[in-house]
């Protein structure tokens, strides 16, 4: 539209200077050169008359659907990356607790530790599991164990830092990647969330509460080891706790 009205603009502008120009002679008594340069500004005229119709009639329609093909092209990627972006988090999000998965935890440790072994940080992880699970499964029903594990999920959520990532590995068992914590640090954390825990009631009824715990074990990065390995050696601790008693966090 301002190439159109440009345009115009110029082609009012020559009108007016052949006015203007033949306004000051008879049409008898034009000098030979002032008759040339009017025909040469008719013709100007004419060309920028012509470059108004054309884009009047072509381009400012060409353009104009161009740009609502754009329009239309632009809102269906916009509707594809957000179904893209909502298959994603699905891909990376358990769907029960709203937590990570296991893939997401293990890529995100993997960078955890590529970031902390050039800055030379503390990385530890703890893994958590629910005592006797299998038990509340049978005795109330597997809907019940499903309200334990969101509860849980939920108490993690509370207990845990915003950069540190929490996932859920398996059925009853859960995962939490720790940055910048020593062993010290990291057993009064995961002791506040085994407390925690141990404080949830779910009522399953009038008369009916139900307590649980966990048990936990965790490890801290000697900065050489694979992220399978460090997983490992915090589930042998994680084993190390069921077998000695239950209820409580072995490093």
């Amino acid at each position: 539209m301002i190439y159109l009205v440009l345009l115009l603009g110029a082609a009012v502008c020559a009108f007016w200077a052949n006015d203007v120009v033949f306004a000051g002679f008879d049409s008898q008594s034009v000098p030979d050169e002032i008759a040339t340069g009017l025909i040469a500004l008719r013709v100007e005229l004419g060309l920028l008359c012509s470059a108004i119709l054309v884009g009047t009639f072509h381009f400012y329609p060409l353009l104009r659907r161009q740009t609502l093909e754009h329009g239309e092209w632009r809102e269906k990627y916009e509707t594809l990356n957000q179904k893209s972006q909502t298959f994603q988090k699905a891909a990376l999000t358990d769907p029960m607790t709203g937590l990570q998965n296991r893939r997401y935890f293990d890529d995100a440790l993997a960078q955890y530790m590529e970031e902390f072994s050039r800055i030379e940080r503390p990385l530890g992880i703890m893994l958590l599991d629910i005592d006797h699970f299998k038990s509340i499964n049978d005795t109330h029903g597997h809907d019940v164990g499903d309200e334990v594990i969101k509860g849980l999920a939920n108490t993690i959520r509370d207990y845990t830092r915003h950069h540190d990532i929490a996932a859920r590995v398996g059925g009853e068992e859960f995962a939490v990647v720790a940055p910048n914590v020593g062993i010290a640090e990291l057993e009064k954390m995961a002791n506040r969330l085994r407390l925690a825990v141990s404080n949830l009631v779910f009522n399953l009824g009038d008369t009916v509460r139900l307590k649980i715990t966990i048990s936990v074990g965790i490890a801290i990065w000697d900065g050489e080891e694979t992220g399978a390995k460090l997983y490992k050696r915090a589930d042998g601790n994680l084993y190390n706790a069921k077998r000695g008693g239950r209820n409580k966090v072995c490093a």
